[in-house]
Order: structure tokens, then sequence, then C-alpha cells
């Protein structure tokens, strides 16, 4: 066998380690979204997430709240919802997650954060009936895995693959098509891994519960964010075409990060 030129062989081991760097594997991916997250002084840290859902969504949330518990850096406690109406306006230092006829705008979930710098001041989600009641969505596995998914982005978690493919984890874009698919329904534990490297560092100020006044402006807090020309500029689309993550920039550090699933 003729054996390949040092110069070759150097250039083959260059372009394989160029390949790495450039398309990394899902297993070794980082899906942290821009650093954002919840500052606080102490790990594990308790967020509440306010439920406003109807009944037959009030089981999806109570996994999805178990689910991202059993992270070592956080729990999660579902408490009474403090949005009345399907707006899902949001309450400073939690999550509200809001249910909701949302109409033909093409969403099936919505995830908001609002940042101050890196820091999520608060955040909502919202799941449209709309779709969830065609027979396409309306299954056990596909609202769990929208409702993990959703949740777990008002945390700082950007998606592990966007290409419809299945890592066994809600934060993938696989869609589950009926009761007994249930390959992406709950996280793994490169999600939970990838919590620990986020929230490694502590902070010396909180935006947990009763947020520091002055945090987030009135006029960001409840500036209205219900449809996608309110959202601002589109920073990244997955690669299926099924989810964008969109960014309105108040100024002063102050933003809204919007997470969205397309339906089909």
């Amino acid at each position: 066998m003729t054996s390949m030129p040092r110069t070759s062989r150097f250039l083959v081991v260059l372009l394989a380690v160029l390949a790495l760097a450039v398309f990394p594997s899902a297993a070794g991916a980082n899906h942290s979204w821009n650093g954002y997250h919840w500052a606080r002084t102490a790990n594990p840290f308790t967020l509440q997430v306010g439920d406003n859902l109807s009944t037959s969504w009030k089981s999806y949330l109570g996994t999805t709240a178990s689910d991202w518990s059993k992270s070592t850096v956080l729990d999660m406690t579902v408490v009474a919802g403090q949005s009345s109406t399907k707006r899902c306006r949001p309450t400073s230092g939690r999550d509200e997650v809001c249910n909701g006829a949302y109409g033909n705008n093409g969403w099936l979930g919505v995830a908001q954060v609002w940042v101050s710098g890196s820091h999520i001041t608060q955040g909502t989600v919202k799941v449209n009936d709309t779709y969830f009641t065609l027979a396409q969505y309306n299954n056990t596995s596909e609202k769990e895995h929208v409702m993990c998914q959703e949740v777990g982005h008002t945390l700082g978690l950007d998606h592990q693959s966007t290409d419809g493919s299945s890592l066994n984890t809600c934060m993938d874009y696989y869609q589950n098509t009926s009761n007994s698919d249930t390959k992406s329904i709950h996280p793994n534990q490169h999600d939970y891994d990838e919590l620990v490297t986020i929230y490694s560092h502590l902070d010396s100020t909180t935006t947990i519960g009763a947020a520091l006044a002055g945090t987030t402006p009135a006029e960001v807090a409840n500036a209205d964010l219900s449809t996608p020309d309110q959202w601002g500029k589109v920073v990244k689309t997955a690669r299926n075409g099924r989810s964008a993550i969109y960014a309105r920039d108040f100024g002063g550090g102050h933003r809204v990060v919007t997470f969205v699933v397309w339906a089909q």
C-alpha cells in the first residue's frame, strides 16, 4: 500500500479538526442561548411557574416542572397564575404559562424572556389550542414536547437540534405523531449538563421572585408582544423551518427574546 505524503496527512487532519469546529456533534454541542440566565445568589434556586392553564393542559405543566426540577441547579414550583387574560401578561421574577385559541397564526408554542443585560427578569409560555385541537398535533406526546421545550427556553436553553431528528430530548425538533411516540418529550442528560454550565457561577443579586425594583422598566415589562410584527428582528431560523428566534431591543440593555415553534 502506498503511504500518504506527510503534507497530505497534515491537511486531512487539519480539515477534520475544522469540520469538528464548524459541525460539532449534537451530544457535545453547547445549547445555551446567548448566555441568558436568571440571576441568583445560590444554587439550587427555585423558579415559580404560574399556572394559567385550562384543565386539559395542567398535567403537562406538572410533568414539565417535575422534569426540569431534576436538575441539580434548580427547582420549579407550580403556583397559581397571575395572568387573567389570553395575552399572558408576565410577572416579574417568574414564569407565567398560558393556553388559548390564539388563532391560525402559524405557531404551536411561544416562549418569551425579558432580559436585562444577560439576566432573565421574567418569562412567559403560550401554547396554541387552535392547532392542538387538530389531529396532527392533538396527542399527549406532542403536547408534552412543546410544553417542555418552551419552558426550557425560559431557563436559557436553546435547541439541541433543529433538523427534525430525535435526540431523545424535548429540546430537539422531532414531531411526536401519536400518544405512543415518546422519543422527545423529556429533557435528557445533556440538557441537565448544560444547565449546570449556564448556572455554574453565582451573581451578586437576584432576578428570582421579588425582583429588584427597576430591573425591567414598565414600558418594557408591559409592552404588547402578542404578534410576530411586535417580536422584533429574526435572529435565528431552524434548518427545517419549524422554529425561529426573534429579539426586540428596547435600549439600555433591555430586550425581549421570543422562541417560536411553527406549525407544519
